[in-house]
């Protein structure tokens, strides 16, 4: 397993100020380990299953600190001391770092699956939004351009690059409609969920661009909304790929992966439910 950073330290907590909620049965999130340092005094707690049963009980002090709490297990604080002071600080894997203390969409998961593929470099990252993908590569070797349209996220993504000291990614607000140009070449160029909020008129050109600008034995990843009988495109995106359109722009390549297969939006639908759509995914490296 990676090694664990804190991302995030709560203020020290006192006899009348440790919150009700901990008190109570409750677990971390999954991928969050949690660690509680008492500074004084001493408390009483469980470890417990998920019907809030009581595995084991616990006496911990200064002198005999609680272990780090996994992901997910249920837990609570029983009892403490009148002097008690206590702080309780978060942690996660070393990747998840930007994830967790920024509260960005998880990295997208093709990333993951071509991480293992990909050995740095210089990337491009096509409609950035936020950064989440491009804040993951530039702990994995990668110097990133990142390119989006909308200031804020461009903003947002400058700031935790500012907080954070980070030297490998270089930002750009860019239109994609107005202007595909690709100057510099790279090892990797990704366009995740992006291209269907695109013009259709700007695909052509700007896969031909990615093509061109990438090095040979370099690698392209593209994850776009399709329209299908069974799954029709959602009606305010202006572009989705027809079947097998996708793999045809990329026939002289050597495709590492391709599926049409069904995946869900971030957005739902009036019952709260997950919208679903079905996607061209392909990973290919050129020869």
């Amino acid at each position: 397993m990676q090694s664990l950073v804190c991302y995030k330290t709560l203020s020290v907590w006192k006899h009348d100020s440790i919150p009700t909620v901990f008190q109570q049965p409750h677990n971390t999130k999954q991928g969050t380990w949690v660690k509680l340092n008492i500074l004084k005094g001493e408390l009483d707690f469980a470890m417990l299953n998920e019907q809030g049963e009581v595995i084991s009980n616990h006496h911990f002090s200064v002198t005999e600190q609680p272990p780090l709490i996994e992901p997910q297990a249920w837990h609570r604080i029983v009892a403490f001391s009148p002097d008690i002071e206590c702080q309780l600080s978060f942690h996660c894997q070393a990747d998840q770092l930007f994830t967790k203390k920024y509260q960005l969409t998880p990295t997208h998961s093709e990333i993951l699956a071509a991480l293992p593929d990909l050995h740095g470099g210089k990337a491009l990252d096509v409609g950035c939004g936020s950064g989440r993908n491009a804040l993951f590569l530039s702990q994995h070797g990668f110097e990133v351009d990142a390119w989006d349209v909308n200031i804020q996220s461009i903003q947002r993504l400058e700031q935790i690059i500012a907080a954070e000291q980070i030297q490998q990614i270089h930002t750009q607000l860019r239109d994609l409609n107005e202007n595909q140009q690709i100057d510099e070449q790279y090892d990797f160029i990704y366009c995740t969920v992006v291209m269907m909020f695109l013009q259709a008129k700007t695909i052509p050109p700007l896969i031909a661009q990615m093509q061109q600008a990438t090095k040979s034995g370099g690698y392209n990843l593209i994850v776009c909304a399709m329209d299908t009988e069974d799954y029709p495109v959602q009606p305010d995106f202006p572009f989705s790929f027809k079947a097998g359109e996708l793999k045809a722009y990329y026939q002289d390549w050597t495709i590492l992966k391709y599926n049409e297969n069904v995946g869900e939006l971030h957005r739902t639908d009036e019952h709260g439910q997950r919208i679903k759509q079905r996607f061209a995914t392909l990973f290919a490296q050129k020869i």
